[in-house]
């Protein structure tokens, strides 16, 4: 008979400080989620109410084509909008997305005591840590959710400290995504009427880069759960490689004058297709014209899942702020210029809360 783990310490330890993770869990055949992470009801997903995105895929092979006015303004609408939206011929080998979640699956697929190498504080590296749920030490509930994430820093280092599973598939991910990322950048901050050529903006943004690998085990009661709580992320942009299951849920914004205000929408896996959404630093950057996007990932019953982002984010002592041009033309900046260090340090300081992190940079 599996453990029930009635005594909340004893589950932390073995969860947390033991690095067993919620599949430590499943692996002892828990019948029932333990009480530790069961969400409040305003919390849960009904997935019953919720709505599919409906728009199709962008295609970024015809930037620069005869069709490359219409491309941009998909990229700026959905940047405007939702946050999100879903890329094609993007110029990652489909054969190394197919890859990548046979990595994720190889990695969590170990036992406990292999993975618990990389927990903080014994990681051989401060750039590799694997953990569980997003800040169990100050979350009321738990995510259901284990994670490997890796900072790159330079090759010599992934290829000496990364996870021998992982890191020579996450490495080719990184480098066959960034073009496709300055690409994106290129088009959004073209639109904000600021001039690129030798500008540094582009190159700043993403002077950090960050590979997680996320283990979303199957769950006795999905219901009752979430895989990632509510959040937006801290950075500039996300790429997010889904897998076939889906999971992942958008809110659209309550001042989007759409019928859909406040309302959750499923982002579908579509075969091939990479996930963009807009990070924190990229509302910040635009004043507001740009919607950092609120989301969320529901847990499931039938199987494991498994899902594998890029972050990328500023160097820590880059200064983020709006543009100044964008507060010409707006007249007033609605978010204070700061180091990124002390974003990202409020952000990491508190559990997931919708969007409340922005406050931290609120005038």
């Amino acid at each position: 008979m599996a453990p029930t783990f009635d005594d909340g310490s004893s589950l932390f330890n073995f969860v947390v400080r033991d690095g067993y993770g919620v599949k430590g869990l499943v692996d002892l055949g828990v019948s029932k989620v333990p009480e530790r992470y069961v969400q409040p009801p305003q919390e849960r997903i009904e997935k019953s109410s919720a709505t599919s995105l409906e728009v199709p895929p962008i295609d970024l092979s015809k930037l620069g084509g005869p069709c490359h006015e219409q491309v941009v303004g998909e990229i700026v609408h959905a940047a405007q909008t939702l946050g999100f939206f879903q890329v094609i011929n993007h110029g990652v080998p489909l054969e190394l997305l197919e890859s990548l979640k046979e990595a994720a699956y190889d990695f969590f697929g170990q036992e406990a005591e292999k993975k618990a190498v990389y927990k903080k504080g014994t990681s051989p590296s401060p750039f590799v840590k694997y953990g569980t749920s997003f800040a169990p030490e100050k979350e009321k509930a738990l995510e259901w959710k284990d994670y490997v994430s890796m900072v790159y820093t330079n090759d010599e280092d992934a290829n000496k400290y990364w996870p021998q599973h992982c890191k020579e598939v996450s490495l080719e991910y990184l480098r066959t995504s960034v073009d496709m990322v300055q690409k994106l950048l290129n088009v959004l901050i073209t639109d904000l009427g600021i001039t690129l050529e030798n500008s540094e903006i582009v190159d700043n943004l993403i002077g950090t880069k960050m590979v997680n690998m996320n283990f979303y085990p199957a769950c006795p009661n999905p219901d009752l759960t979430v895989g990632v709580g509510r959040h937006s992320d801290m950075g500039t942009l996300t790429v997010l490689l889904q897998d076939g299951i889906g999971g992942l849920y958008v809110k659209v914004e309550d001042d989007m004058n759409s019928a859909k205000n406040g309302q959750w929408i499923a982002i579908p896996p579509i075969s091939g297709a990479l996930v963009i959404n807009i990070g924190d630093t990229l509302q910040i950057l635009s004043n507001g014209k740009y919607k950092s996007a609120e989301h969320r990932v529901r847990t499931t019953s039938d199987q494991s899942r498994v899902s594998i982002p890029i972050f990328t984010i500023p160097k820590p002592t880059q200064k983020i702020g709006p543009l100044p041009q964008v507060v010409e033309k707006d007249g007033v900046a609605h978010y204070k210029e700061m180091a990124f260090e002390d974003y990202m340090n409020n952000f990491f300081g508190n559990a997931h809360e919708g969007k409340k992190s922005l406050d931290f940079a609120k005038i």
